[in-house]
C-alpha cells in the first residue's frame, strides 16, 4: 500500500503531550490517479497546503501528509473523502474520465489505514500524558477571484482562523483560547497576527473523529492561516512569513502545556 503519511518523532515526545499534523501538504499522486486526473500540477497546489509542513516542527510529534487531497481527503468523511464531482472540489473537474472504482477503493484503503494509525498513535499518547493537544495545520485561500483581483475581505477572512466547530468548550475552552491569546500577540514582521475563532472555517472532519473517539483525551486545534504567506496562483512562498508563523505557533506551545497542566484530573 502506497505511505500517504509520515509520522516523526523527536526524543522529547516522550515529554511533552504536543502533536502537529499538517494532512493537506502533499502533493504526490499515484500512477492509477495521475492518469485520470484532468488537473493541473498547478491547478491541485492551489487547493492544497503547501508549506504546513514545515510549522509541524514545532510539536516533538509530528504527522504530514504525501499524497495530494486530490487522491484521498483526509479532512473529510470516508463517503465523500475521494472527489466525484465540480461539487466535491470548489467547482473543479477533477477526473478526465469516470473514476474507476477500483481506484477510488484502493484510495478509501489508505484512508482507513491512516485513520487506524492515528488512532493508535492518540492511544499511546493518551496512555502516556492522560490528555494532550494536537495542532491541525491548514490553509485557505482568499484570492479566488483570480491573481489580479482583490483579495478577499479581512474581516470575514482572518490570518489564522481557529476551528473549534466540535471542541468541548466546557473541557478544553481555556486551552483553545490560550492559543488564541499566544498566537496573537505572538511577535511577528510588519505587526501582530489577526487571530479569531470560526470566522471562516470551524474544523473538518479530522478534529470532529479525534474529538469523538478521545473525548476525555484529546483536543484538536484546527488552525487555518490565510494564504498571505504564499502566492496562492504560483506557489511562491514568502520565505519571512513562514518564518515568522513557525516562531509565533511555538511560542504557544509552552502555554498550551500549561493549561493541560493546569486541568484537573
Amino acid at each position: 500500500m502506497t505511505t500517504i503519511w509520515n509520522q516523526d518523532r523527536t526524543a522529547a515526545s516522550t515529554e511533552q503531550p504536543v502533536l502537529a499534523f499538517a494532512i493537506h501538504c502533499g502533493h504526490d499522486l499515484r500512477a492509477d490517479v495521475a492518469q485520470h486526473m484532468a488537473l493541473s500540477e498547478a491547478d491541485r497546489l492551489r487547493e492544497e497546503d503547501p508549506f504546513t509542513d514545515e510549522w509541524t516542527a514545532v510539536a516533538p510529534t509530528r504527522v504530514t501528509g504525501v499524497m495530494s487531497r486530490f487522491q484521498i481527503d483526509l479532512n473529510r468523511p470516508r463517503e465523500q473523502a475521494v472527489y466525484r464531482t465540480p461539487d466535491d472540489a470548489w467547482g473543479l473537474t477533477v477526473w478526465n474520465s469516470e473514476l474507476p472504482e477500483a481506484v477510488a477503493s484502493r484510495s478509501l484503503r489508505e484512508y482507513d489505514a491512516f485513520y487506524r494509525g492515528v488512532h493508535d498513535l492518540f492511544a499511546e499518547m493518551q496512555d502516556r500524558f492522560g490528555r494532550f493537544v494536537v495542532l491541525d495545520l491548514h490553509s485557505y485561500n482568499h484570492r479566488r477571484a483570480g491573481p489580479k483581483a482583490e483579495a478577499a475581505d479581512p474581516a470575514e477572512n482572518p490570518q489564522v482562523n481557529l476551528g473549534t466547530g466540535s471542541l468541548d468548550r466546557s473541557r478544553w475552552g481555556a486551552v483553545a483560547d490560550r492559543l488564541v491569546t499566544d498566537l496573537g500577540k505572538a511577535p511577528f514582521p510588519d505587526g501582530q497576527l489577526d487571530v479569531r475563532e470560526n470566522v471562516k472555517f470551524r474544523g473538518g472532519h479530522f478534529s470532529r473523529w479525534a474529538h469523538a473517539t478521545f473525548p476525555e483525551s484529546a483536543c484538536v486545534l484546527a488552525i487555518e492561516f490565510k494564504k498571505f504567506f504564499m502566492d496562492e496562483w504560483t506557489g511562491t512562498p514568502d520565505r519571512r512569513m513562514i518564518r515568522g508563523i513557525h516562531t509565533a505557533l511555538a511560542s504557544t506551545v509552552p502555554g498550551l502545556i500549561e493549561e493541560l497542566h493546569r486541568m484537573t484530573p
